[in-house]
C-alpha cells in the first residue's frame, strides 16, 4: 500500500482557491487525454480530503437561517460568499451578459482613464489593457465560482432532507442545469464524492454492530440519485477503507482493534454487493490492504450469514411458500451460497423443536409431574411433529424450486440434543409418547407414523427405537394376557389364534411373544422347584401353562433341564464336598430325592454327576502331577482311587435309584470282548497284567468294584492317561523305596494288592483292554530290551545267547512274537552298523549286496543312499578299468541301480560323467604304457577307452604325436581283436582307411612297420 494515500492532504487557503492569478489545481483541466484511472482515483481522494478540511473550517459568513438549521450527517449549510452570492442571483444568460458588460466597461474605462491621464492614444490603450486584465479576471473568478455555487447548493439541498434517501435524480439534475455546469467539473464532482461519502458511512452500523439487510439497497438508491460515476463512488468506498484501516493501526485497545476489523469487514461485504460484478476491478483490496481473497469470502459469507439470521429470525413454525420464497430472494441478494443458507435454515428448524423438547423434558423430569404435566409433554412432541409434517410437505411442493434451501424433514443432529449425553433424554420422550400409541390396549396406526417420524428427528437407530417400544409392548402384552389367562384364554378354542390376534392388535413379534411365554413357564418352575421336587399338582398347573401358552415340548424340556438340572448340580456338589467319610446315608437321601424328585431323565443326571465327578478327578490329576516323587504321586492317584470306589459309585447307584447289595456288572463293548478273547494269551504271560485281575474270592472280600461309566477319556489326552497309569505301574513293581545313606536304596514296602488298584485306575482313565495291555507290554518290553542288549553286545546270535534270551523272555512274561521283534532290531542294528564299516573301508560291493539281499536283509535301512551310490560309482569305475572293454547298458543302468535301490536317472548321470573322464584318461594311460614298451597295458588302456566310447560316444581324439597314435593301432592290431572294436579304435584315433588298410596288410604279411627302424626292439621311440 502506497503511504501518501494514508497522509490526509492540507487543505489549500482559500485566498489561493479564488486567486484570480492562480487558478485552483482543481479547475484544471486535460484537454488532450483523460487520466487514467487510478490517478482520478488519487484526486478525488485529495479532494474529499481538501472539502473535509474546508467544511470543517468556519465560513466567512453566516446567517441566522443557518444558525436554526437542524444538523444531519451532511452537516450544517454551506454560506455563499458576496462573489458567489452574485453568481447565485444570476442566471447563466445573464451571467454571461453582465460578464460581458463588465468586461467592455473595464475597457472603456481603462482607455478613457489612460487618455485623461496620459493625453495620448497609447496611454488610453495602456490603460484600456490594463483595466480590461482586471476586469476580464474579476468575469474570471465570476464564471470560475459557478460550480462551487452550484456544488453548495447541491450541499444544501441534501442537508435538508429529513430523509436523505428521498434525494431523487432531477433534483440534482435540476442544479445542473440552473447553473449551467456539468459533474465532471472538479468541485462539483468533489462535492458528489464528499456527499456520497457522507452518505455511505452514516448507513454503516459503526463498531460491531450488525448490518440491519437494507444497507446496499440505500447505498445503490442514494448512489443513483446523486449520479455518481461508479470510479468516483468505489474510491469513497475505498477511501472509507483507509479511514478505518489507519483507525485499526492507531487503536492500542484490543476490543476496538476487532470492532474496527468487523467494521472494515462490512464495508468490504457492502461495497461488493453495491458494485456487483465490477467490484472485481473497482475495488482493489488486495492490493490497498494487502487482503487475501480468502479474506474478502470471509467477510462475504459472515455478513451474508449475520443478515440471512436476522432474516430468518421473521420464520416461525407457521411458515409459509410465500416466506421461503423470500427467504430464497434475500438469499441472493445476500450472496449467501446454498450450502450455508440450508445448514442455517435447518439449524433455526432445529432450535425451535428444541424449545419443544426442552419445555417437555423438563416436565418429564419434574417430580411433582402430574396427568396435566403428562398432557403437556405429548402437546410439546406434537408440535415438534406438526412442524416436521409442514416442512415435509412445502419440500413436496410445486415451488419448491424457488424457496429457500434446507427446506426438509427435521434433525436433532448437530444441536443441543446430538450426543451421547443426550440420548438417554430423548429416549424417555420417545417412550413416553410411545406409551401413549396405545390407548384402548391397541396400538393406532397413525400413532406408527408419528412414531417413525419422531424417531427420525430424535436420530434413534432402528434397533434403539425397536427395544423401547419391544419394552412397552411387552408390558402391554403381559398385562393383557395376565387379565385373560383364566377367562378368555382359557375358553378359547384355539389357543393359538387368540394368541395370534393378540399380538396383531399391539404389533408385536409372536417370536417376543414366544419368549414371554417360556419366561413365564420358567418362572413358574422355579416357583415350584423351590422346595426341591415337584409335585403332582406342580405338574399339571405346568402343563395347563404349556398348553394355554403353545410353548413347544422342546422348550418345556430345555427349561426343565436348565432349571431343575441347575438344583439337582448343587445337590451332586454338596454330596461329593462330604467326601468319602461325609458320604451318608443322609447325603444319599438327599441325592435319591433330587434324582426323583426333580424329574430329570437319567441321561441329564448322569450328565450332571459326570460334569461335577470328573472335575474332581481333575484335581487330583494336578495334585498327583505336581508330586515331588513317585511315591507322592501313588498316593493321590489312591486317593482319587478311593474318591470313586467310597463316593462316585454309591452317587451313581443313588442316581440310577439301584440297590448296593447287587454288584453290577463291568460294562464292556463287544469289540472289547473280542480284544480278550485274542490277548488271553498274554494275559497269562504278563504278570504284571495277570495280578489286576482278582480272584473270585479276592472279589468277594472287596465288594461292588469301582464305577467305569464316569472317566478322564475325553477330559486327558491320551499320553498323559498312559503317563499316570505307568507311573503307578512302575509303583506297584517297585514299591515304597527307601533312601538309605550312601546313595543305596531299601525297598521297605511292596504289595500285590496294589495291582487291584491299578486295575481300577485305568477304569477311571478311561483305558480300554487293548491300551493297557499295550501298557504292560511296553513296560516287559523295555525290560527284555535293556538284558538283551547285554546279551547281545556283539551283535552275533548263538545257541547259548537263544537259551539265555528265552529265559528272560520267561521271567519278564513278554510273548514271543514280541521278543523276537526286539532281537531282530538289536541284532540289525549291530549288523547296519558292521554293514556301513565295511562299506566305509570297500570291503562290499555290488557282489555282497546282491547277497546279502538273497539272505533277505534289509540293506535300504541299513546303509544310506549315499553309501549306495558311493557302492555304485565304484562299480562303474572298476567296469571302465578292467581292461575288457565290455560295457552292459542293461546291466549299469538298470539292473544295479534296482539292486542298491537307487535312482536309475542320476545312475545314468554318474555313469556318463565318469565315462568322459575317463576316456581321455586312458589315451594318456595308453601311450605312457607305449612308451614303456608294455604291450598287455596298452590293449587294456584301449579297451577301456572303448568302453568309455560305449557309455558315451565320443568325438575322435587329438594327439600331439601321429606316430604314437599308428604304434597304439598297431599294438591292439595284434591282439586280434574284434572288428567293431578295431574299427571304433580306428574312428577315435583319427587313422584314415587307406593307413589302416596298409597297417592291416602289412599284419597281415607279418611285417609291421615299426616307428624306428634302426631299434632292434619292438616299440619305437
Amino acid at each position: 500500500m502506497e503511504l501518501s494515500l494514508l497522509i490526509p492532504y492540507p487543505s489549500p487557503s482559500p485566498r489561493l482557491l479564488f486567486s484570480p492569478l492562480k487558478p485552483s489545481p482543481l479547475l484544471r483541466l486535460h484537454p488532450r487525454r483523460n487520466p487514467p484511472l487510478v490517478l482520478r482515483r488519487r484526486c478525488c481522494s485529495r479532494r474529499i480530503s481538501l472539502l473535509r478540511c474546508s467544511a470543517a473550517a468556519p465560513s466567512v459568513a453566516t446567517s441566522a437561517a443557518a444558525d436554526d438549521a437542524k444538523p444531519s450527517a451532511f452537516g450544517a449549510r454551506k454560506e455563499l460568499s458576496p462573489l458567489q452570492a452574485v453568481v447565485d442571483a444570476l442566471s447563466p444568460p445573464a451571467r454571461l451578459a453582465s460578464s460581458a458588460v463588465l468586461a467592455a466597461a473595464a475597457i472603456a474605462a481603462g482607455y478613457g482613464l489612460g487618455l485623461r491621464l496620459g493625453g495620448t492614444r497609447a496611454a488610453a490603450i495602456g490603460g484600456a489593457a490594463v483595466l480590461g486584465a482586471a476586469g476580464g479576471a474579476v468575469v474570471y473568478a465570476l464564471n470560475a465560482s459557478v460550480p462551487e455555487v452550484a456544488a453548495a447548493n447541491l450541499h444544501n439541498l441534501v442537508a435538508s432532507y429529513d430523509d436523505p434517501a428521498a434525494l431523487n435524480r432531477e433534483d440534482v439534475e435540476s442544479i445542473l442545469k440552473k447553473y449551467g455546469v456539468k459533474k465532471e467539473d472538479e468541485a462539483f464532482r468533489a462535492e458528489l464524492c464528499d456527499l456520497y461519502s457522507r452518505f455511505v458511512s452514516s448507513v454503516l452500523p459503526p463498531g460491531a454492530e450488525d448490518l440491519k439487510g437494507n444497507e446496499v439497497e440505500t447505498i445503490i438508491k442514494f448512489k443513483a440519485a446523486l449520479g455518481i460515476d461508479d470510479p468516483d463512488a468505489a474510491n469513497v468506498h475505498m477511501e472509507i477503507g483507509r479511514r478505518i484501516f489507519r483507525e485499526r493501526l492507531e487503536t492500542g485497545d484490543r476490543e476496538a482493534d476487532m470492532e474496527q476489523r468487523k467494521a472494515f469487514q462490512k464495508l468490504i461485504y457492502v461495497s461488493n454487493l453495491v458494485f456487483g460484478e465490477a467490484s472485481t476491478f473497482l475495488l482493489p483490496w488486495k492490493r490497498l490492504f494487502r487482503v487475501t481473497d480468502s479474506q474478502v469470502d470471509i467477510a462475504i459469507r459472515e455478513n451474508a450469514k449475520r443478515l440471512y439470521a436476522f432474516k430468518l429470525q421473521s420464520v416461525g413454525r407457521n411458515i409459509d411458500a410465500k416466506q421461503l420464497i423470500d427467504l430464497r430472494k434475500a438469499q441472493l441478494l445476500y450472496r449467501l451460497s446454498d450450502e450455508i443458507a440450508a445448514e442455517m435454515f435447518r439449524e433455526h428448524t432445529r432450535k425451535l423443536i428444541e424449545e419443544n423438547i426442552s419445555t417437555a423434558l423438563e416436565i418429564l423430569k419434574s417430580r411433582t409431574k402430574a396427568l396435566r404435566g403428562s398432557k403437556v409433554v405429548i402437546e410439546e412432541l406434537e408440535k415438534v411433529l406438526v412442524l416436521n409434517e409442514l416442512l415435509i410437505s412445502l419440500s413436496k411442493h410445486a415451488e419448491a424450486a424457488q424457496f429457500a434451501p434446507g427446506v426438509g424433514p427435521i434433525s436433532l443432529l448437530g444441536g443441543e440434543y446430538d450426543g451421547d449425553r443426550k440420548i438417554g433424554d430423548l429416549k424417555l420422550l420417545y417412550r413416553a409418547y410411545a406409551g401413549e400409541a396405545f390407548p384402548n390396549g391397541r396400538l393406532d396406526e397413525k400413532k406408527l407414523v408419528a412414531l417413525n417420524h419422531l424417531r427420525n428427528i430424535f436420530g434413534l437407530g432402528k434397533r434403539e427405537a425397536e427395544a423401547i417400544m419391544l419394552d412397552i409392548t411387552s408390558t402391554l402384552y403381559r398385562k393383557r394376557l395376565a387379565k385373560s389367562f383364566n377367562t378368555e384364554l382359557a375358553e378359547a378354542p384355539s389357543k393359538a389364534a387368540f394368541l395370534q390376534n393378540l399380538c396383531e392388535e399391539l404389533h408385536f413379534d409372536p417370536e417376543n411373544a414366544s419368549k414371554i411365554h417360556e419366561e413365564i413357564y420358567r418362572q413358574k418352575l422355579q416357583q415350584f422347584v423351590a422346595d426341591g421336587e415337584l409335585s403332582k399338582e406342580d405338574v399339571e398347573s405346568l402343563m395347563s401353562y404349556q398348553v394355554r401358552l403353545c410353548i413347544p415340548q422342546q422348550t418345556v424340556d430345555a427349561a426343565h433341564a436348565e432349571i431343575c438340572s441347575r438344583l439337582f448340580e448343587k445337590v451332586v456338589k454338596d454330596a461329593i464336598a462330604s467326601g468319602v467319610e461325609g458320604y451318608d446315608a443322609e447325603v444319599r437321601a438327599s441325592v435319591r430325592k433330587a434324582a426323583q424328585g426333580l424329574r430329570l431323565k437319567k441321561e441329564d443326571a448322569m450328565a450332571i454327576a459326570s460334569k461335577a465327578v470328573r472335575r474332581v478327578f481333575l484335581n487330583y490329576v494336578q495334585r498327583a502331577r505336581g508330586a515331588g516323587n513317585r511315591i507322592e504321586t501313588a498316593k493321590e492317584l489312591k486317593k482319587m482311587i478311593a474318591f470313586n470306589t467310597l463316593v462316585v459309585t454309591e452317587l451313581i447307584s443313588d442316581i440310577k435309584g439301584e440297590s448296593t447289595t447287587l454288584p453290577t456288572e463291568p460294562v464292556s463293548s463287544e469289540p472289547e470282548q473280542i480284544v480278550e478273547e485274542k490277548e488271553e494269551d498274554e494275559w497269562e504271560s504278563l504278570q504284571t497284567l495277570r495280578k489286576t485281575r482278582p480272584s473270585k474270592e479276592l472279589e468277594a472280600k472287596l465288594g461292588k468294584p469301582g464305577q467305569t461309566e464316569i472317566t478322564l477319556k475325553d477330559d486327558l489326552p491320551f499320553r498323559e492317561r498312559a503317563d499316570l497309569y505307568e507311573s503307578y505301574l512302575l509303583f506297584c513293581i517297585t514299591g515304597e523305596v527307601t533312601v538309605v545313606p550312601f546313595g543305596a536304596q531299601i525297598t521297605t514296602k511292596k504289595d500285590n494288592a496294589e495291582y487291584l488298584l491299578l486295575n481300577q485306575l485305568g477304569g477311571i482313565l478311561g483305558l480300554t483292554n487293548k491300551e493297557v495291555v499295550d501298557i504292560h507290554i511296553k513296560f516287559a518290553e523295555q525290560a527284555f530290551t535293556k538284558r538283551a542288549e547285554v546279551i547281545l553286545a556283539d551283535g552275533q546270535l548263538s545257541k547259548a545267547r537263544i537259551e539265555q534270551l528265552a529265559e528272560v523272555q520267561k521271567q519278564v512274561g513278554l510273548p514271543g512274537e514280541y521278543a523276537q521283534k526286539v532281537i531282530k532290531n538289536i541284532t540289525t542294528t549291530k549288523m547296519a552298523a558292521a554293514i556301513e564299516t565295511a562299506v566305509n573301508r570297500g570291503r562290499i560291493g555290488i557282489q555282497q549286496v546282491r547277497e546279502l539281499k538273497e539272505a533277505n536283509v534289509d540293506l535300504d535301512s541299513m546303509i544310506s543312499v549315499t553309501l549306495r551310490e558311493n557302492i555304485f560309482r565304484k562299480t562303474v569305475e572298476e567296469i571302465f578299468s578292467s581292461g575288457t572293454g565290455v560295457f552292459d547298458e542293461h546291466e549299469v543302468y538298470e539292473k544295479i541301480p534296482a539292486d542298491l535301490s537307487i535312482d536309475a536317472e542320476k545312475a545314468k548321470g554318474i555313469v556318463q560323467e565318469l565315462a568322459k573322464t575317463r576316456l581321455e584318461n586312458s589315451l594318456v594311460q595308453a601311450v605312457a604304457l607305449l612308451r614303456q614298451r608294455n604291450r598287455d597295458g596298452v590293449v587294456a588302456s584301449l579297451n577301456d577307452m572303448l568302453a568309455c566310447d560305449t557309455a558315451v560316444p565320443s568325438e575322435p581324439l587329438s594327439w600331439s604325436s601321429p606316430q604314437e597314435l599308428d604304434d597304439l593301432y598297431c599294438s591292439y592290431l595284434k591282439s586280434i581283436p574284434k572288428p567293431e572294436k578295431l574299427s571304433r579304435l580306428q574312428y577315435l584315433l583319427g587313422i584314415s582307411d587307406e593307413k589302416a588298410s596298409m597297417l592291416q596288410d602289412a599284419a597281415a604279411q607279418g611285417a609291421l612297420p615299426m616307428g624306428n627302424e634302426e631299434e632292434e626292439e619292438e616299440f619305437a621311440f
